[in-house]
């Protein structure tokens, strides 16, 4: 910060003095006349202030700044170094700044008069002389108008040009305190009142619960004051002006905290708008490259020795070494606002839920690993004397294999697909239930704490581009009418819906193509696995191809992530909506439709159509005449489903989730010191040189919540949808937020800038069961193995499609077996569907209504159990509505009664003066308060 930086003063008009100079004369600022103390000047030096080190910066606006080829100008108009030396002479004395400040107005009028000859020169433009283009001087006039007008809005502005970034300058914003009263009072924000009532505390046993829990987890809270326990509360009301002396303003630059003043800043430069010849707001100027950035600052740096709240919160919060900490919700929503705070909320009672879910899901995995050996199917697979003979798997290359060759698939099966699974899967259902339940719990209570009752949605301004879209839709119609045009219709929209519809199916119809790509390249694959020399690669086929199609389906969904992302981003624009909640909304909605498709389409394939579409030995099924569909292995489509969701589902988490957001804000934030031409080297050296606002201008730009939201459903999906496929789902969910909460949290506080603020068809369980109970002899499931698979005819085979090696065995086969319920080749109808083959897809339709209707009344129960509202809340809103009326009839009866005595007062005083003057005017009874006793009181 140099001393040169131009001070702009709060009148709209230039021709006044400086700010400096009003503050002192007018309002009687001397204090500004000293020196600054070490803290202030420590303060200033940090850019967290003005110059003079009294007024606190709010808001940060940054432009280009196009600078001489000679280098960097030292000369100054000659107004301002008039000026700054009035400010130094009147620091020496009253005489020297009365000629000073004459001198000063002499030297204002002769550069006004020869400005026609002499153009002065400017901070923006340069030396004098210097010619920009029309495009530079139209961005100066621009931001010359803009800011007279923030200006005429009450707030303060100082602008630096001189910083160590080159080619940027900062327009420094300061909003006086009538200026925040007067914008707290139209936003309707809600303020505590000198008013405290105490809160009641629980009693009897639950009282002694409640407090020997609070001892135990007293470990687990983080060391903020947000997190002691507060028996008093602070009533808060609507702030008004007119009730100022209802709210604690003992210490006014602490009343509103940082995060207000800033919203309340930002407010301002949305509403504030230029009146050139169509109006532009502070969106509008940015996206036209008018300015470059517009954020608030942090509070300081996380490496100072003084506390502030972004080292709290990076101690206590961004921090991986208190990972088993609870988070401290209160702070992060006093820093970074209400949206973020309600989002770390919702992601920390959603990982502490998890915790119950992945305990019951490893029991339910263990207990499968427990039981594995007394699976009798897998044992009737398993065992050594089994001489089932297989069909081929795939044409000519493939030959008859033996049914014992399956054990390990088998067992591996065993692990997920159990009684217990069936149990796990409606644990999930209520878990879900009750996880909504306790989040409604959640979001009132913090509704109360953070004052959001009743709270009103701001209004929305309209955005940059819909207001570019708008003007130059008025430029057209202007040429033919005098008509203005305020407004989109749907007819200007058609084309970016029609573009829409058909970008998002073309999307989906990419989703499906890349699917049925990788099925060929499973078939494929395994028929020129099978023709391998090497019996190694032969005897592990089948997993060598569902690994590796799991992870070829994991890499295109994490590139069409990405490409989907961009491109509904790109939707969302084409569609100009008018506010940011609307495309917020809209972005949302198509970024979730191409995301889950994306997820979702190669497990809901494998759960629910792989090996249904097969045909049987001697018709099967082909696509392009040559490729035979795949077919699932006896142990199931399950065992295939559990790898493809845990290679996704890990691989998303690892890479996407974590090392992207780790890697991509960093690599960005190296390119933009790279462009400002600072280099990538001496980083901390840099840092400890630049301002607040300087070293905030390299940090990302705060893009929404969107995608952070938008990564925790797809997992949620993942742990809910198909999690009795992979019970160890929620485990892995569990890891992944617990590093997600600190590397979230790490990413806000020191990567960013400041924000203005169920059982599928795969499943045997049904089948067992109806062998079972309908078709055992003995009612075990001894036999089930044989009673899964039919008989077919070898010589049945169509032309060409035989093995070629029908000897693999070392015998003759006649007769092989494949997986399905169809009638034997000697029955009267060979080869149809068998009764059984019915049976059950009836009980297996019958079980899925039943489980969801017995799942929704679960629910409706768990609903009905837990209110949506506490019980102490509501107590706490009535107590708070009754202790507001009494306030406010306190207030009233205080104000008659003041009113009543000063009438009193007026009628004693004026009966006093007719009787010592009876020239002197009665005032009439009941007329109110005399001028002088006016004046007076």
């Amino acid at each position: 910060m140099t001393e040169e930086a131009e001070v702009f003063p709060t009148s709209s008009s230039e021709q006044q003095a400086p700010h400096f100079l009003q503050d002192v004369i007018f309002h009687g600022k001397f204090k500004l006349l000293k020196a600054l103390t070490p803290e202030e000047n420590t303060l200033c030096q940090h850019g967290l202030y003005f110059q003079d080190g009294q007024r606190r910066v709010d808001y940060i606006l940054t432009y280009h700044v196009k600078k001489p080829a000679g280098g960097r100008s030292g000369r100054q108009p000659s107004h301002l170094l008039t000026e700054n030396a009035v400010a130094r002479s009147l620091r020496r004395g009253p005489q020297s700044f009365g000629e000073h400040f004459r001198h000063h107005q002499a030297q204002r009028a002769r550069d006004s008069s020869s400005l026609p000859s002499a153009p002065v020169a400017d901070v923006e433009l340069g030396c004098p002389g210097e010619t920009f283009n029309g495009q530079e001087d139209h961005k100066v006039f621009r931001r010359k108008e803009f800011e007279g007008k923030l200006r005429d809005m009450g707030l303060e502005l100082e602008k630096d040009e001189d910083t160590k970034i080159a080619g940027v300058g900062f327009v420094k914003i300061h909003a006086p305190w009538n200026i925040l009263c007067r914008e707290a009072e139209l936003m309707k924000l809600k303020m505590p009142t000198k008013k405290v009532y105490e809160v009641k505390q629980l009693s009897g046993v639950v009282e002694k619960i409640s407090s020997l829990v609070s001892k135990v987890v007293e470990p687990l809270h983080p060391h903020v004051e947000e997190h002691q326990p507060k028996n008093f509360k602070h009533l808060s009301h609507t702030f008004s002006r007119e009730k100022q002396h209802l709210f604690d303003l003992s210490d006014k630059d602490d009343f509103f905290d940082s995060r207000t003043r800033s919203s309340i800043v930002f407010e301002i430069l949305k509403r504030t708008k230029c009146k050139a010849k169509y109006s532009m707001g502070i969106t509008s100027l940015l996206g036209s490259g008018i300015y470059t950035a517009a954020y608030p600052l942090h509070d300081g740096d996380i490496n100072q020795e003084s506390f502030n709240d972004r080292k709290l919160l990076n101690d206590e919060w961004a921090n991986y070494s208190v990972f088993y900490k609870y988070q401290p919700i209160g702070l992060v929503r006093k820093y970074f606002g209400e949206k973020i705070g309600l989002y770390f909320a919702w992601l920390g009672l959603y990982t502490q839920m998890l915790i119950p879910a992945s305990v019951v899901g490893v029991i339910v995995f263990l207990y499968g690993c427990a039981t594995v050996d007394d699976n009798i199917p897998s044992m009737e697979i398993c065992h050594p004397k089994n001489n089932i003979t297989m069909c081929p798997l795939c044409d000519k290359v493939c030959s008859y294999w033996k049914l014992s060759t399956a054990c390990a698939t088998a067992r591996a099966s065993h692990l997920f697909d159990n009684p217990a699974t069936v149990f796990f899967s409606i644990f999930m259902a209520l878990w879900a239930a009750m996880f909504m339940e306790h989040w409604k719990r959640r979001q009132m209570r913090l509704n109360h704490e953070w004052d959001l009752t009743g709270f009103e949605d701001e209004e929305d301004h309209p955005r940059a581009e819909y207001e570019f879209r708008v003007m130059q839709k008025s430029l057209s119609k202007d040429k033919k009418s005098h008509h203005k045009i305020e407004k989109l219709t749907c007819q200007d929209r058609l084309p970016a819906y029609m573009t829409n519809v058909v970008m998002m199916l073309l999307m989906i119809g990419v989703t499906f193509a890349i699917v049925f790509g990788v099925i060929l390249y499973r078939i494929s694959t395994k028929a020129a696995l099978h023709m391998s020399s090497n019996p190694v690669t032969r005897s592990h086929v089948q997993l060598t191809v569902k690994t590796t199609a799991a992870i070829i389906n994991l890499v295109v969904i994490l590139i069409l992530d990405e490409v989907y992302g961009a491109v509904a981003r790109w939707l969302t624009v084409l569609e100009v909506p008018k506010t940011d909640k609307s495309f917020e909304e809209r972005l949302i909605f198509k970024t979730f439709i191409l995301k889950f498709v994306n997820a979702f389409t190669p497990i809901i394939y494998i759960a629910f159509f792989r090996g249904r579409l097969v045909g049987r030995p001697g018709s099967y099924l082909y696509v392009f005449e040559s490729y035979r569909m795949e077919e699932c292995t006896h142990g199931g489509c399950l065992m295939e489903l559990c790898i493809q969701l845990s290679i996704t589902m890990l691989g998303k988490q690892l890479i996407q989730n974590n090392l992207f957001e780790i890697g991509v804000p960093k690599l960005k934030k190296l390119i933009r010191y790279i462009r400002s031409k600072q280099g990538a080297f001496q980083e901390e050296e840099r840092q400890k040189k630049l301002q607040r606002y300087e070293a905030d201008h390299f940090l990302e730009p705060f893009a929404g919540l969107t995608p952070e939201y938008m990564e925790m459903i797809i997992q949620f999906g993942f742990v809910t949808l198909f999690v009795a496929s992979f019970p160890l789902a929620p485990l892995f969910a569990l890891l992944n937020n617990i590093i997600e909460i600190r590397l979230d949290a790490k990413k806000f506080v020191t990567e960013l800038r400041r924000p203005a603020f169920v059982i599928s068809f795969t499943s045997d369980f049904i089948p067992r069961m109806v062998y079972q109970y309908m078709y055992s002899p003995d009612g075990s499931m001894h036999g089930f193995v044989n009673n899964t698979l039919s008989y077919f005819n070898v010589s049945h085979f169509q032309e060409g499609k035989e093995p070629m090696d029908p000897l693999y065995l070392g015998y003759t086969v006649e007769m092989c077996r494949y997986k399905d319920y169809r009638e034997p080749p000697w029955s009267t109808t060979p080869y149809e569907i068998s009764k059984e083959f019915w049976t059950v897809l009836a009980v297996r339709l019958a079980f899925v209504i039943v489980f969801q209707n017995v799942v929704m009344l679960m629910s409706d129960i768990v609903d009905w159990l837990i209110p949506d509202i506490p019980k102490d809340i509501i107590l706490q809103i009535h107590k708070e509505k009754i202790l507001l009326v009494d306030l406010f009839l306190k207030e009233e009866q205080g104000k008659i009664c003041a009113r009543e005595s000063r009438a009193a007062t007026g009628v004693k005083e004026n009966c006093s003066r007719s009787n010592n003057n009876n020239n002197s005017t009665t005032a009439p009874p009941g007329s109110g308060l005399h001028t002088h006793s006016t004046k007076s009181l």
